[in-house]
């Protein structure tokens, strides 16, 4: 390729904690296809890690999502100037821009009128909602690497080259997976979620349906592995205020291991969210509940037009978990369908498979790393040289 002579030139951006996690494996795996790249870009710890000077600190600035958006804003804009300023001086071969549509969208703008390559790994949820976007993402993008299996065809109608490169929890996860699985019959997990808005909606029907569930399953446990210690104090200043000295289920906590929780776990019920596509890789069949303002909820309706909320659902065209959302997550309803996937359950071995086949669709046992390297070296011009 003709820029194959110099070292190459990447910057990788991220702006949250998943983002962090897939742009490590990004990074190790564009050193093994090229030893000599140079890696730049905005991250955290895990970024740093495998080798990428990191021009902004996305943990030390906060950068959590674009919350209290104008309360932040100015930040915000400082930091573009500042990247596009860097880029112009610096030129790197290819900008490879994680998720994070709020910063990274704006970005690639600035990037395109720079003449600087861009990919873009983790489409927007443009299916989902504001599809008007796509056809801007489609003049300021080279390359879009998508890791949902349905997501290229949303660009088919642009010039803008989209690829399925399989799902990076698939690799995050195989620390997990790649262990003999070794399931608790006895153990439930629930998952209320992380942000506190969710946990004040959601944490009393689960526990409330736990309830339920342990009357007629008496040998059941279960446990809320939250984010953090403050997520725990949190949680358990709600169960005080509303259960008081009243009955409640024996709840276990613990602090930042949902993973490992969901690898021993037989069945649980979990948010909306990522940890419902870990709870499919990691092979606990769950029932999935979420519950918005009334508001929020009226106005979600009528600009998301999709048949599930749950990707696992969407990814298979099944009903693999099944969903509980606002009046439907109440502890009757919640009782009753987790009762259904549990040991004998009239839906367990439905789950069980509907989770293999999302896992499949997904891009079981593919090197989703290197996928993504092998394309952002393609687009920035030049060849593997490494393994």
């Amino acid at each position: 390729m003709a820029g194959d002579t110099k070292r190459p030139k990447i910057w990788i951006f991220s702006g949250e904690a998943s983002g962090d996690d897939y742009g490590s494996g990004l990074a190790r795996a564009l050193k093994t296809l090229r030893p000599d790249v140079e890696l730049k870009g905005m991250g955290a710890e895990k970024m740093r890690s495998a080798g990428v000077e990191l021009m902004v600190d996305s943990t030390e600035l906060g950068i959590v999502g674009f919350v209290e958006v104008l309360k932040h804003l100015p930040f915000f804009i400082r930091l573009l100037g500042d990247m596009v300023r860097r880029a112009e001086a610096e030129r790197p071969d290819c900008v490879v821009l994680i998720d994070y549509p709020g910063f990274n969208l704006r970005y690639a703008e600035r990037l395109h009128r720079l003449g600087i390559k861009v990919v873009y790994y983790i489409s927007p949820q443009v299916w989902a909602w504001k599809a008007g976007r796509i056809p801007k993402i489609a003049a300021n993008v080279d390359r879009m690497l998508c890791i949902f299996p349905f997501e290229p065809k949303v660009y088919s109608g642009t010039s803008l080259r989209a690829e399925f490169v399989g799902h990076p929890l698939l690799e995050s996860l195989s620390p997990y997976t790649s262990r003999p699985e070794s399931r608790d019959d006895d153990l439930v997990v629930l998952l209320p979620g992380s942000r506190r808005s969710e946990i004040s909606r959601l944490l009393v029907p689960l526990v409330r349906a736990a309830s339920i569930v342990s009357e007629r399953h008496p040998r059941l446990r279960f446990h809320l592995p939250m984010r953090n210690q403050a997520g725990i104090e949190f949680a358990k200043g709600i169960l005080e205020r509303e259960f008081g000295e009243g009955p409640m289920p024996t709840l276990e906590f613990s602090s930042g291991d949902a993973r490992e929780w969901l690898r021993r776990g037989i069945a649980g019920i979990a948010a909306s969210g990522t940890i419902t596509v870990e709870a499919a890789i990691l092979g606990c069949p769950v029932v999935v509940a979420y519950k918005l303002n009334w508001l929020t909820w009226e106005f979600a309706k009528r600009v998301v037009k999709l048949p599930s909320i749950t990707i696992a659902n969407l990814v298979t065209g099944k009903t693999v978990f099944e969903e509980c959302l606002q009046k439907d997550a109440n502890p009757e309803r919640l009782a009753e369908a987790l009762e259904a996937i549990l040991p004998g359950g009239s839906r367990r071995v439905e789950v069980l498979e509907g989770m293999r086949s999302c896992v499949r669709e997904l891009g079981e046992n593919w090197p989703v790393s290197r996928n993504v390297a092998s394309h952002v070296l393609e687009v920035a011009g030049f060849a593997a040289r490494g393994e």
